[in-house]
């Protein structure tokens, strides 16, 4: 009786643990971390040679950093002698780190292996996993904490070490609660099913008890997201906290192969236990909580601060560019267009239609080219809902909305007698294809740029499988943006390969919550019509242009069949229809790459000129002339 009287005290109770030997035992478990990851890199040396998976040479083509002294520095230890050179002093020096005592010599240790494990990052770029980061800043914070000889400094370094542990539990719980899979209980059968993290037993077992397996996740669930609870009621909640975050790990690293992980989060643990245990038990009694106060500071300035930059960012987004002009739609929605060229009255006007979770901006390079340097009439959008043009209507979106609002604009911002080309990337083309049929003989010609095709997700496997993580992806971006997290994107790699002068128009737009609503409304209802899809496409009545992208059809042949099938719909009805490939370009880069970007644009300009204006030769103006005066769109 008296052992089950004790028992729950001795679970639920705080973690007594000096701050030495909270550091002794933390470095220790991120050595473990490293020396099996040094050990795994050296039997694995075969990845170097050249043609490995980590062959320096290839490598070294896309930089972790953009400073020379960093470059110089990863090119230093890139070769294959001077790698496997620095696995076996890290080797070493991990032994040497598992021996008893604690010297402040053992800070050299500390510090050296993080420092390794950072240099050899751009080395193993296919290799390393959050274990080998956690480990990095678990080495960083012990050794810079046996440096010092101020016990405040060493609490100060523990607490953030300890904090960093919070946030990695709770924020990945957050995150899988945010998504449906680990709600509904189909997350851990599908990792499960993987080649990478796959065990087919363990798989076999979630499909015998899929009860059991439900449980399971809303379990880990629950200890990811509950895990800063240790702080609360005195820390009676640490041994059971730290003890089902540490079978977790356990049982990852037999299951799904995460060997690391076993050691490395862990060794964020003892911090946990130090500064949860209450300042009554004499081994914490001097401990330096002053730190708490100063990361509730910080993270209210950061919080301001990233609100500050969010509304800046919306406002620049919604500002629309200088000379932007705005069509009222038959919907009350309000698009915003912009247009430049020459107004040439014998020359249709280009328009331009983007793609899903896009921009207009992503034109600049096709648009600079056509508007200024030839002077053709282009106009571009934003559809309803993306940057400037707002989505007003109450009711519920359906792809034939954006088909409405599209020949709305056309018919509010041109002429009635002006002609237009059809020019989309992606689903715009797929919109433009649509209305093409609505605008009857306004409509000169069609250029489709690695065009969505509305029988893809049935013709296509890469397709249909693809659509399902796409999906998933887009909703948790539309939903994670609208809590405020656009402050805390990376600017992706296609911002910066824009024009200079659209590059913070586009990244504006790219963080701003709205543009991904947009696109997972739109997706949503995109998505059902194309797996519902039956049928023929309709014949258009005017010239089309399919502009492929090679890395699209060479990872998928069965886009290319579609992109034929789409020119078929324009040969039925008597009208010209050619496929055109650009050489090495992708989905998105046929736009942000300048190059391709050029290539693409003449290939617009010369369909235009061939089959799109009959009088051009009557003009009396060469094909390709330069005007004297363009009218920027910009």
């Amino acid at each position: 009786m008296n052992v089950l009287k004790r028992l729950p005290r001795a679970i639920f109770s705080p973690i007594p643990i000096s701050r030495t030997r909270a550091i002794g035992i933390s470095e220790r478990l991120a050595a473990l971390s490293s020396l099996s990851s040094s050990l795994e890199y050296l039997h694995q040396h075969r990845n170097l040679k050249p043609g490995g998976l980590n062959d320096w040479d290839i490598m070294r083509q896309t930089p972790e950093s953009k400073m020379p002294a960093i470059q110089k520095l990863t090119d230093l230890v890139g070769g294959r002698r001077t790698t496997m050179a620095l696995h076996a002093s890290r080797v070493a020096c991990s032994l040497a780190m598992l021996a008893p005592g604690n010297s402040r010599w053992r800070a050299a240790g500390d510090l050296y292996l993080g420092l390794t494990t950072t240099v050899l990052q751009a080395r193993h770029r296919y290799g390393t996993d959050g274990s080998d980061q956690v480990a990095t800043q678990v080495q960083a914070i012990t050794g810079l904490a046996r440096l010092s000889r101020s016990p405040e400094v060493q609490d100060a370094l523990m607490w953030y070490l300890a904090i960093q542990a919070n946030m990695s539990y709770s924020l990945s719980g957050l995150a899988k609660l945010a998504g449906t899979k680990w709600r509904d209980g189909s997350a851990l059968p599908g990792v499960l099913r993987t080649r990478t993290y796959g065990f087919e037993r363990a798989y076999r077992l979630t499909q015998r008890y899929p009860r059991a397996s439900k449980i399971t996740q809303h379990a880990v669930l629950a200890m990811e997201c509950l895990f800063p609870v240790v702080y609360l009621a005195g820390g009676r909640m640490t041994r059971p906290m730290i003890g089902a975050a540490g079978s977790f790990h356990v049982v990852n690293a037999f299951v799904m192969g995460l060997g690391r992980f076993m050691t490395a989060f862990p060794a964020m643990h003892p911090m946990v236990a130090y500064t949860s245990a209450p300042k009554t038990f004499p081994v914490v009694a001097g401990r330096d909580d002053r730190m708490v106060k100063t990361a509730l500071m910080l993270l209210a300035a950061g919080v301001t601060a990233a609100g500050v930059a969010a509304t800046q960012r919306r406002a620049h987004a919604l500002a629309g560019w200088p000379n932007s002009r705005t069509v009222t739609t038959r919907y009350g929605n309000t698009l915003s267009y912009d247009v430049g060229g020459q107004d040439i009255a014998d020359r249709p006007v280009l328009v331009f239609n983007h793609g899903l979770a896009s921009t207009t901006e992503h034109f600049a390079w096709m648009i600079e080219r056509l508007a200024f340097d030839i002077g053709q009439p282009v106009l571009s959008y934003a559809r309803a809902g993306y940057g400037p043009s707002r989505r007003l209507r109450d009711a519920p979106y359906s792809v034939q909305e954006s088909v409405d609002d599209l020949e709305d604009l056309i018919r509010g911002a041109l002429p009635d007698d002006r002609q237009v080309v059809l020019v989309g990337h992606s689903l715009g083309a797929e919109l433009n294809r649509r209305v093409a049929q609505k605008l009857g003989d306004r409509v000169a010609g069609v250029v489709y740029l690695d065009p969505t095709h509305p029988a893809q997700l049935i013709r296509s496997d890469r397709q249909r499988r693809g659509s399902e993580l796409f999906t998933t992806s887009l909703d948790e971006l539309a939903r994670w943006t609208r809590l405020g997290t656009g402050a805390l994107m990376t600017r992706p790699n296609w911002v910066d390969h824009l024009p200079s002068s659209y590059r913070d128009k586009a990244f504006a737009l790219y963080t701003d919550a709205r543009l991904w609503q947009a696109a997972s409304r739109e997706w949503t209802a995109v998505r059902a019509e194309l797996e519902a899809y039956e049928g023929d496409l309709a014949p258009v009545r005017a010239p089309g242009l399919v502009v492929a992208a090679q890395v699209t059809v060479d990872m998928d042949p069965d886009q290319l069949l579609m992109y034929h099938d789409l020119v078929r719909s324009h040969q039925e009805a008597g009208s010209h229809g050619d496929v055109a490939v650009v050489e090495q370009g992708g989905h998105d880069t046929i736009l942000t790459d300048a190059r391709h970007a050029r290539t693409v644009a003449d290939l617009i300009m010369g369909f235009v000129e061939e089959h799109c204006t009959p009088s051009a030769s009557a003009s009396g103006e060469p094909a390709g002339s330069v005007p004297e005066k363009v009218e920027e769109s910009k």
